[in-house]
C-alpha cells in the first residue's frame, strides 16, 4: 500500500500528478455530469428545452459560484494556517466557512426564486422559450445550498487530506445526476423537470454528505467544531477568493451577453450551438481547475512555512505540467470537434454545421485559459487575492465583454 502523500512533502513530478489526479477527475467528472442535463433535454425534449437550460444555466451559476470564493478562499487561508502548526485555528476556521457558506446559500436560494423570471425575461427569453427558464430553474433553486457546498468541499477535500474521498463523493453524486436523467427524461418523460430534478437531487448528495463526514468522522486533517465568528477570517476568506468569485460571476455575465447577442444574430440555434461549446469546455477547462485546485493547498502550506525553495519547484513544475496539457486539450478539441457535436446535435443539420465550425475555432483557447486558471489559482494560493482578481477580471470578464460586443 503507497504511503499517503503529506502537504509537507516534497513534490517531483510523480507525487504531484499523483497528488492533484483525484481533483482533476473530481472535477472533471462534475463537470461531465454537469453535460449529462444538456444531452438528454436536447436528444429527448427538443431544441427550445435545451436552448432554455442553456439560457437559465448562467444566472443560477451566478448563484452557485459564491462556494468556490468560500473553498478557494478558505483553503488558502486554512492551508496557511496548518502551516504554522495551529490546527485548532485551522479547525475553527473550516467550520465557520462552512457554517457561513450553508447560510449564504440560503439567502440566495430565495433571491433567486425572486429574480428567476424577471432575469430570463430581461436577457431576452420570450414564450416558450422563458417558460422553459423558469420550469428548470424553480426546481433546481432549492438545491442550491448544497450546490455550494459541493463546490467548497471540492477544494477543502485536498485541504483536509482527503482528496479520494471527495472523489468517490463526486463520482457518486454523477452516477445519481446521469441515472435519473436517463430514469426522469428518458423513461418518464418528464421533459425539463426530470431533468432538474436528477440535478438537484445530485447536488443534494454532493454538498450533504460531506457535511455528515466532517461532522462525525475524526481521521481527516479537519473537522467540523464549535467556533465563533470571526469577521476578519471571513473577510480575508471572501478577498483571498475572490478571484474564484469574479472568474465565475464573469463567466455567468459574460454567457448572458452572448445567449443576447447570439438570439438576436442567430436564433435559438445560435444559442444552443453556444450551450454545447459550454458544455464541452466545462469538462476541458475541469483538468486546469482541477489541477489548480489540487496544488492549491500545497502552495499555500508551504508558504505557511517559509519553505520558498519548495514553492519556486512547484511553480516551475506546474507551468511545465499546464503546457503539455494545453497542447493536448488541443489537439483534442480538433479531433473530437465533430463526434461531440453530434452528441448534443446529430438531429439538426443546420446546429449541427454551426456547432462543428464554432468549436473548431474555439479550441485554440485552450492554448492559454490553462496558464490563467492556474496564474489566478497561485496567487490565491499565496493569500495575494488582489493579483488573483486581476488575471480572473481580466480573462473571463474584460477581454471577452469587449470581444463579444465588437466582433459581430
Amino acid at each position: 500500500m503507497k504511503k499517503a502523500i503529506q502537504l509537507s512533502d516534497h513534490f517531483n513530478y510523480k507525487r504531484l500528478l499523483r497528488f492533484t489526479f483525484p481533483s482533476i477527475i473530481m472535477l472533471v467528472f462534475t463537470s461531465i455530469y454537469g453535460v449529462v442535463d444538456g444531452f438528454f433535454v436536447s436528444n429527448f425534449v427538443g431544441k427550445t428545452p435545451f436552448a432554455a437550460v442553456n439560457f437559465i444555466m448562467p444566472f443560477l451559476m451566478i448563484l452557485g459560484c459564491a462556494g468556490f470564493m468560500f473553498g478557494t478562499g478558505g483553503s488558502a487561508l486554512i492551508a496557511i494556517t496548518m502551516g504554522t502548526g495551529n490546527q485548532k485555528k485551522a479547525n475553527e476556521l473550516f467550520s465557520l466557512i462552512i457554517y457561513t457558506s450553508a447560510v449564504c446559500g440560503i439567502l440566495l436560494a430565495i433571491s433567486g426564486f425572486l429574480l428567476l423570471r424577471p432575469a430570463a425575461s430581461l436577457m431576452g427569453a420570450k414564450g416558450l422559450l422563458l417558460e422553459g427558464c423558469v420550469a428548470y430553474g424553480r426546481i433546481i433553486l432549492p438545491a442550491i445550498p448544497f450546490y455550494i457546498l459541493q463546490y467548497e468541499f471540492q477544494c477543502l477535500f485536498a485541504t483536509a487530506g482527503k482528496p479520494n474521498l471527495g472523489l468517490a463523493i463526486t463520482i457518486a453524486a454523477g452516477l445519481t445526476n446521469i441515472i435519473l436523467d436517463a430514469l426522469f427524461v428518458a423513461v418518464f418523460h418528464w421533459g425539463l423537470e426530470g431533468a432538474a430534478a436528477a440535478t438537484a437531487l445530485s447536488q443534494f448528495i454532493g454538498g450533504f454528505v460531506p457535511l455528515c463526514y466532517f461532522g462525525r468522522h475524526f481521521t481527516s486533517l479537519l473537522r467540523l467544531v464549535k467556533c465563533r465568528f470571526d469577521a476578519s477570517a471571513l473577510i480575508k476568506t471572501c478577498t483571498n477568493g475572490s478571484s474564484e468569485l469574479m472568474s465565475n460571476i464573469s463567466m455567468s455575465v459574460v454567457s448572458m451577453l452572448y445567449n443576447i447577442q447570439l438570439m438576436k444574430y442567430a436564433g435559438e440555434n445560435g444559442v444552443a450551438a453556444y450551450g454545447v461549446l459550454m458544455y464541452v469546455n466545462l469538462v476541458f477547462q475541469a483538468v486546469f481547475i482541477g489541477y489548480s485546485v489540487g496544488t492549491a493547498p500545497i502552495i499555500s502550506y508551504h508558504h505557511g512555512a517559509g519553505n520558498h525553495g519548495e514553492l519556486k519547484g512547484l511553480l516551475k513544475k506546474s507551468l511545465f505540467l499546464i503546457g503539455i496539457f494545453s497542447l493536448l486539450m488541443l489537439v483534442a478539441g480538433q479531433t473530437l470537434a465533430r463526434p461531440l457535436s453530434l452528441l448534443f446535435a446529430g438531429y439538426d443539420e443546420s446546429l449541427l454545421s454551426i456547432t462543428i465550425r464554432a468549436f473548431t475555432i474555439f479550441s485554440f483557447s485552450f492554448l492559454c485559459s490553462g496558464m490563467a486558471i492556474f496564474g489566478s489559482s497561485f496567487f490565491t494560493a499565496l493569500g495575494n487575492g488582489i493579483i488573483s482578481a486581476l488575471i480572473s477580471f481580466l480573462r473571463t470578464f474584460v477581454f471577452q465583454c469587449s470581444t463579444v460586443l465588437s466582433l459581430p
